[in-house]
């Protein structure tokens, strides 16, 4: 039996997300990564762990002439995000697979996609607090993929020169760097993100290419609240005033 769902808007995107009640549920840090991106208009857009699909409707409303495809090995989660796809009208846009990141190589040939996004789980298997709730251990933790197979995988799929785009918890930071390192990925940019300004870092957007020897940018880091505990300036644009009332966003998938 499938488990309760909600409905919830981000009207800023004209995007309404269905998703579980209780469970996992998409969270800034998917919006984050949407943002961080920067996407030519005709782009062919992979994300790595869809979820509900939030980050290709997203951008799929940002950038009309541009294609995503969603890949998600939660076959629940999956559904839902056929579902959000065809409810916003966007099926001849946004596809969505069902299956895992390692069993991309059969399903596209190499270098089919301009830009590769994914917001993986930020944990490594069997670390860290564990959920009650279905379906959130999995967002969370590592499952059958690691962070490697992730950075694997969208090496596969992008185009030489094309872009990579992830989100991740700090803590690995050195792993993601040798792990690009290894796969011989340039790290572009690096921005760390900031829940207030004089706390520690929560997450860090990172962009890498496949073919490319270009210089790092560290990025002025970004701070999600303000001293009185709203969000900052930058943020309640890049996400919308009335994210700070809606169920739907809750601050990391930490939570």
């Amino acid at each position: 039996m499938s488990r309760p769902t909600s409905l919830d808007s981000l009207r800023k995107h004209a995007v309404s997300i269905r998703q579980p009640e209780k469970g996992y549920r998409f969270s800034l840090d998917a919006l984050l990564l949407a943002d961080f991106a920067r996407l030519t208009s005709q782009a062919v857009v992979a994300d790595l762990g869809t979820g509900c699909g939030v980050i290709p409707l997203v951008l799929a409303r940002r950038n009309p002439a541009a294609r995503f495809v969603g890949f998600e090995s939660n076959l629940e989660m999956a559904a839902l995000a056929c579902e959000n796809v065809s409810g916003n009208g966007l099926e001849g846009q946004v596809e969505i697979v069902s299956d895992d990141i390692l069993n991309i190589r059969p399903r596209f040939p190499v270098s089919s996609f301009d830009a590769v996004l994914s917001n993986p789980p930020f944990r490594s298997a069997r670390t860290g607090k564990t959920s009650p709730l279905a379906g959130r251990d999995t967002a969370r933790h590592e499952s059958t993929a690691g962070l490697s197979d992730f950075l694997a995988a969208a090496k596969y799929l992008v185009k030489p020169g094309g872009r990579i785009c992830f989100i991740q918890h700090p803590s690995r930071l050195a792993e993601f760097v040798v792990c690009a390192q290894h796969l011989k990925l340039a790290l572009l940019r690096l921005r760390m993100v900031h829940g207030t300004r004089e706390g520690k870092a929560t997450m860090f957007l990172a962009e890498l290419a496949k073919g490319s020897r270009g210089g790092l940018t560290v990025e002025p880091p970004l701070i999600l609240r303000d001293e009185g505990g709203e969000y900052s300036n930058e943020v309640a644009e890049m996400i919308g005033e009335q994210a700070k009332k809606t169920s739907g966003v809750s601050e990391t998938s930490e939570v």
